[in-house]
């Protein structure tokens, strides 16, 4: 029997599950800001905001944005670099990775971007001073592979960020569980047509591994000093590790 992977709560085999992700992110890549606002109610920027700031990033350095979306965290990186500094933008998705590299012309900045798979990633060994990741770990197939390439092209004493959802505090998990997996899906469908895909989103989240299981998988791969910083009661979390 060939290799399964989760897709949300599904198992399939794992060379579909890119397929499979793929086809979700092609659906929302022209809704995706509007509902990133919509179902954070703007936290996402705070978020990511956190992210930037514990980076350690300054002018000069040269910085990977893995799964980079439309672009927040390379905007960011981008103007903490300056024009002696270097942000590559990367993503599998091709429609995401237009929608970002628009908007960071448009803000007057020319983007260095790839079209890549985050477990091949097409770079030398000890590149890049820091290397982030916000959520698209879970949408990886093969999460260690991944991490193992994200080491690979850090420059010793490099930093690697991983801003993902994460395990709520249990208190509130009833709550959330309900705005996941009722609200969530019909915002979804009135705002971007797509129930599916959020449902999906919601199911991925609960299939992620959590703040603790991730610390250690990031050791695992060879990561040291790992910790994490829960954001909003643990609604998500700010993994940061080190290459020795």
């Amino acid at each position: 029997m060939s290799e399964q992977a989760d897709f949300g709560f599904r198992r399939v085999p794992a060379p579909e599950k890119k397929r499979l992700v793929a086809q979700v992110f092609d659906s929302v890549a022209d809704k995706y800001d509007l509902m990133n606002d919509l179902m954070s109610a703007g936290l996402h920027r705070l978020w990511k905001h956190y992210t930037i700031a514990t980076s350690g990033v300054r002018p000069g350095h040269r910085v990977l944005d893995i799964a980079s979306g439309t672009g927040d965290l390379a905007l960011a990186f981008a103007r903490r670099v300056g024009p002696t500094g270097q942000v590559w933008m990367t993503d599998i998705n091709h429609a995401m990775l237009v929608r970002g590299k628009t908007r960071l012309l448009e803000a007057g900045v020319v983007p260095a971007f790839a079209q890549c798979d985050a477990e091949q990633l097409p770079f030398p060994s000890d590149t890049f001073d820091c290397v982030s990741v916000a959520f698209g770990l879970r949408n990886m197939t093969h999460k260690e592979t991944a991490l193992a390439e994200m080491l690979r092209v850090l420059k010793p004493g490099g930093r690697l960020l991983v801003l993902e959802f994460s395990r709520v505090w249990a208190p509130l998990a009833p709550l959330y569980d309900w705005y996941s997996f009722q609200v969530l899906p019909r915002l979804g469908k009135l705002v971007a047509n797509d129930a599916e895909s959020y449902r999906y989103l919601a199911e991925s989240i609960r299939v992620h591994p959590d703040q603790e299981t991730l610390r250690a998988m990031m050791e695992r791969v060879g990561f040291v000093a790992v910790e994490y910083f829960n954001l909003t009661a643990g609604v998500v979390a700010l993994h940061r590790g080190f290459k020795p």
